[in-house]
């Protein structure tokens, strides 16, 4: 399937076996889908939680059917890329076996996370009062698109939204033309950030104080966090952010530059790294000392005259010349990437950030590391994410004592769905 990219990235470097982890015996029950949800779960399961995913039997989880998805893996790659380390349950929640299946399973949990459209928990008998009951000292956390409560609670929300709704695509793209969206689900992945770092606060209080509590995280709100600084700049001047295209509005000369071979980028992010620009790389102490070019306002009125002698020293020499003094002289730059590039480059093959890790159905995937180094507990080793419901029974004969005349009753009142439930019953027979 994958094998034209397996000589590029190495097999997976298992952790000592000995090392504790950071969350070990943290059990997470996650409702959620997409990637808000579940990208903040993979995070703690990453960290050593047991994390056990609910999806609905047969379809599961809507983000299975994002392109690329691979026959051999019924699966989408943007499914691998955010479920990994987790354990998949199928059951129908629209079936009262489904729910209580789902119920005994809160009730062993430490947290509930859930990201479904404002009241639908409530309609399951899952709401956060209601997991209160089965488990009074529960984390539950809801990724809410604009709030639980209020006017908007209603209201359904996807990344691309929050990006233009928050003001973040405004400050984005060229002064031109209208202001561009990320590709990336920057949003989302924030939002799971955040919803993830919630859910560790919870569980530092809730070892202080013995006392659970509700965690609610809204896409909306992150997303104007996102918006970074701008927004205290607003704030004090009432102007909108402008979009400059690759340009600083805050600093200079920072932007894209052409070297002999290909493009670049260079962050002046202050005065000294402007005056070793000027004196170590492009030979210019001249420049570096004029009074005109002083101060990041001086260097920003300038910035077309600046840009026009950084451009044509730079158009003489490869890229590889001048990387080598940029980096000498202490001066913020890289190359202009793809995501194929970026993934094969030095740094990341130093870093180890891409590897295979074993897959059951056609031997292994590609995987995408954590960023969390740990130098006593480390991250956990990855487990390529699940099919709909491949743990079923086995968590439910481990974690709630199932046996198959439970099994067979419940497969008969549809907690499982008929697939889950046709599959059960073959391997009752066996």
């Amino acid at each position: 399937m994958l094998d034209h990219i397996e000589a590029e990235f190495p097999a997976h470097t298992s952790r000592p076996p000995d090392a504790p982890k950071a969350l070990q015996g943290i059990r997470v029950v996650d409702f959620s889908h997409f990637i808000a949800g579940p990208f903040a779960t993979m995070i703690l399961a990453d960290m050593g939680a047991e994390v056990i995913k609910i999806e609905p039997p047969g379809r599961g989880d809507d983000l299975r059917r994002y392109p690329p998805v691979y026959s051999g893996l019924k699966l989408g790659a943007p499914f691998l890329w955010t479920n990994r380390n987790k354990r998949s349950v199928a059951l129908d929640l629209k079936s009262p076996a489904g729910v209580e299946v789902a119920r005994q399973l809160v009730a062993t949990a430490d947290v509930v996370v859930e990201n479904f459209s404002t009241g639908v928990m409530e309609r399951f008998g899952l709401s956060y009062e209601e997991c209160c009951k089965l488990k009074p000292d529960i984390i539950y956390c809801s990724v809410s698109a604009y709030g639980r409560e209020g006017p908007f609670a209603d209201r359904l929300g996807f990344d691309p939204i929050a990006q233009v709704e928050s003001g973040f695509v405004s400050m984005n793209g060229y002064a031109d033309r209208e202001g561009v969206r990320a590709l990336s689900p920057v949003m989302d992945i924030s939002t799971a950030m955040m919803a993830c770092n919630a859910i560790l606060g919870a569980l530092v209080a809730r070892e202080r104080t013995g006392l659970g509590q509700a965690v609610e995280v809204s896409l909306f709100d992150n997303a104007v966090l996102m918006t970074g600084y701008a927004t205290m700049q607003h704030l004090f001047t009432g102007a909108d952010p402008q979009r400059h295209g690759n340009t600083s509005p805050d600093t200079c000369p920072s932007g894209v530059f052409q070297a002999e071979d290909r493009a670049f980028y260079i962050n002046c992010g202050n005065d000294k790294i402007f005056q070793r620009l000027m004196s170590q790389v492009i030979d210019r102490p001249d420049l570096a000392a004029a009074d005109v070019y002083a101060t990041g306002s001086d260097r920003i009125r300038r910035r077309d005259e600046l840009f026009a002698i950084l451009g044509a020293a730079f158009a003489q020499r490869p890229w590889s010349y001048w990387q080598m003094r940029m980096r000498a002289a202490g001066v913020p730059c890289g190359q202009l990437r793809t995501v194929g590039e970026a993934i094969r480059s030095p740094e990341a093959r130093d870093r180890g950030i891409v590897t295979r890790i074993p897959h059951d159905t056609v031997g292994w995937v590609p995987n995408v590391n954590s960023p969390i180094r740990y130098s006593r507990t480390p991250i956990a080793d990855p487990i390529a994410a699940p099919a709909v419901g491949q743990h079923t029974e086995i968590v439910l004969r481990d974690l709630l004592g199932y046996d198959d005349t439970s099994l067979a009753r419940l497969t008969e009142a549809g907690a499982f769905g008929t697939r889950m439930a046709k599959t059960i019953a073959e391997d009752a027979k066996t």
